[in-house]
């Protein structure tokens, strides 16, 4: 399901939600449609973090719309927080996490699992490497010369990666990494 572009935040120690045409609503557990969406995008990208949630909150398990609601309640509460100028849910269906402010900062036993989660992108390890290579300027011809590949195998290997991340091009790629903090520079 693809949502039109929401901005989270916190708004009296409530959890609140703008929409691209400018409503701001309270996130309630019949917010089903954001729920679905969410639900099913931590589960695909940030797994660490759909398990632990799950655990933390395993005693709503009789009630599963409620357990799901608080999931996603959780999971925004901790990596989206104010109003600013990036969606946290863009136009393509993308999150873009934010580093919330947090008392329990570098204490919390959910830091790197729920808050500042760690992104699944479901990359095959030789389609990694090759990227990794694009993301820091050398050519395709370069990139098969240092892993004694076919320029061809490369650009198949650029080919199909594009194709898993449900990109198009070099430059989205290179936003999506950024996002994603998918290299370390």
């Amino acid at each position: 399901m693809l949502l039109d572009v929401i901005e989270f935040y916190n708004y009296n120690d409530e959890l609140w939600y703008r929409t691209a045409d400018g409503s701001n609503n309270r996130f309630e557990e019949s917010s089903t449609d954001i729920i679905d969406f969410m639900i099913e995008y931590i589960d695909k990208f940030y797994p660490k973090a759909y398990e632990a949630l799950n655990k933390e909150y395993e005693r709503c398990n009789t009630d599963m719309s409620l357990l799901r609601y608080r999931i996603v309640l959780r999971f925004c509460r901790c990596n989206f927080g104010n109003i600013d100028s990036i969606h946290d849910v863009d136009s393509h269906g993308r999150l873009h996490l934010e580093c919330v402010p947090c008392p329990l900062r570098g204490e919390c036993r959910y830091e790197g699992v729920v808050c500042k989660p760690e992104f699944d992108h479901n990359l095959r390890p030789a389609e990694l490497r090759v990227l990794e290579l694009w993301y820091k300027g050398f050519t395709k011809e370069e990139i098969a010369e240092r892993l004694y590949l076919s320029v061809h195998t490369v650009n198949q290997h650029v080919r199909n990666a594009l194709a898993r991340l449900g990109l198009h091009e070099k430059a989205e790629f290179f936003r999506y990494a950024e996002r994603n903090n998918l290299f370390k520079l």
